[in-house]
């Protein structure tokens, strides 16, 4: 994976990035301005972040997997230790599909009926291989989401989810809590 030099990144205007950033030459970053990326982040190849109004706020100890999107106009958060697997995407923007309006963001807004919605990914949360997360999600600390699933609905803490649509299946064992406080003992 090349990856973008401190140069390059600081001329792509981003509102923040922090130290240790591996962010792939490959992946495409829209409106940087309003991206902010933490510290000792990756953003793999073919990765497509668009951040609209609300922006994206992505924390430390983050990786974005490849082929992975996060798109819209709500703001979108990866909070620290989050893990978006290959092929996710993030919706913080949602078309209308009943017909009720037209749709396709080429078509002026007086004809559409989009939804705009926060998104929140909370610390230590592991999205699967697949998964699309919907407007308006809460993934609360500690989530698993499994491969494939689709999350319309807010996930409680140190659930594992899974399913189209995701259901809560078990309970997350917490031991990575344990080790985040010796990991930063030991940085």
């Amino acid at each position: 994976m090349g990856l973008l030099t401190r140069d390059q990144i600081e001329n792509m205007g981003f509102s923040h990035v922090g130290e240790n950033p591996r962010l792939s030459d490959k992946a495409s970053y829209y409106n940087c301005g309003k991206i902010v990326i933490g510290d000792n982040v990756r953003i793999d190849d073919f990765c497509v972040l668009s951040a609209g109004n609300g922006g994206i706020e992505i924390g430390s100890y983050i990786h974005v997997a490849v082929y992975s999107s996060l798109i819209g106009a709500g703001k979108i958060i990866l909070s620290d230790f989050s893990n978006i697997s290959s092929r996710v995407a993030i919706y913080s923007s949602n078309d209308d599909y009943s017909g009720a309006s037209m749709t396709n963001p080429m078509v002026p807004e007086e004809f559409t009926n989009v939804t705009h919605a926060d998104v929140i990914v909370g610390r230590h949360v592991i999205v699967g291989s697949g998964s699309v997360v919907l407007p308006g999600v809460i993934l609360e600390d500690g989530v698993a989401v499994g491969a494939l699933s689709l999350v319309s609905k807010n996930c409680r803490a140190f659930g594992v989810y899974s399913g189209v649509p995701v259901r809560r299946i078990k309970e997350r064992r917490r031991d990575f809590l344990e080790l985040e406080e010796v990991f930063r003992s030991v940085k």
